[in-house]
């Protein structure tokens, strides 16, 4: 499960993005309409108040980011999820009053999933801006710790039984005890990633929830490889980020994108821009980590 088009390589399904509702209250209004009685004249503003009173938030004109999606068929292929999840039963997984999570088509490791808030109010801001809202910063993490754990037990699953920390619990599966006189075993919620990559490659906001392996064909370049390693992957709980957060910086996620010198996420070996080299020792990486 990786990210649903990390390249226009990866997806070629044609989608069209429906647009989202206005929350202009003048639309609809005729200009022409007026009315017969005197308007009450304005009233002298207090500089001083209007200084400190709170300042709204900024309403985004939708219609043209969504303009620039349909241009782009595959960076609007989220959208189709969000409103349409009952037409993708192998791949949504669960749908919430906030959220939808979804299976990543090319996944860039073990367990890789999707969750996709539903508010149109904040599905095409950048994360960096979304996340500058408190109550939708909540919710998000909420739906992502649950998510997370829906992961783990997934990864629990396919690697739980190679692993030598949780033999014991397998043991106790085996024998028919009951689930909750089994021996802990590994924590398998250490090994998910929750976050957002800076410069994301979808139109529409997304979370990865990601096992750290980073073990899967669908991880082809550097790109896929750098975009979970370095800072370009931003962790939700580092949210909301102070405004002189190098991870804001373009210039230096660019740099964290584009960076040539491989290391290892587990050992920290580095293999310079020979990348078949590392793809190579991450398959050593992944036994020896399966086998903990």
């Amino acid at each position: 499960m990786a990210e649903l088009a990390e390249d226009m390589d990866d997806f070629d399904r044609p989608v069209s993005p429906q647009p989202a509702a206005s929350n202009d209250a003048t639309h609809g209004t005729s200009a022409s309409s007026s009315s017969s009685k005197k308007q009450p004249q304005p009233q002298p503003k207090n500089a001083f108040t209007e200084l400190m009173k709170p300042k709204p938030k900024l309403v985004k004109d939708l219609s043209h980011k969504l303009n620039k999606i349909k241009n782009g068929r595959w960076r609007g292929a989220l959208i189709e999820y969000i409103d349409h999840p009952e037409r993708f039963p192998t791949q949504v997984l669960r749908v919430t009053e906030h959220t939808v999570l979804i299976k990543d088509l090319y996944p860039k490791a073990t367990v890789h999933l999707l969750l996709l808030p539903r508010s149109p109010n904040h599905y095409l801001l950048h994360p960096h801006e979304a996340f500058s809202d408190p109550g939708f910063l909540a919710m998000m993490r909420e739906e992502a710790a649950s998510a997370a754990q829906l992961a783990a037990g997934e990864l629990s699953r396919l690697v739980g039984p190679f692993s030598a920390s949780n033999r014991a619990r397998n043991e106790a599966m085996d024998s028919g005890t009951p689930w909750e006189e089994l021996p802990p075993g590994r924590d398998f919620r250490k090994e998910i990633k929750v976050g957002i990559h800076a410069h994301p490659s979808m139109a529409h906001l997304h979370v990865h929830i990601i096992s750290r392996d980073m073990h899967s064909d669908r991880l082809k370049h550097r790109k896929h490889y750098q975009s979970f390693v370095t800072d370009f992957f931003v962790e939700l709980d580092a949210y909301p980020l102070a405004e002189d957060d190098r991870r804001r910086d373009t210039a230096y996620q660019n740099s964290n994108l584009n960076e040539k010198g491989f290391a290892c996420w587990r050992c920290g070996r580095g293999f310079g821009g020979r990348f078949k080299e590392l793809k190579a020792h991450l398959e050593v990486e992944f036994e020896e980590w399966k086998s903990e």
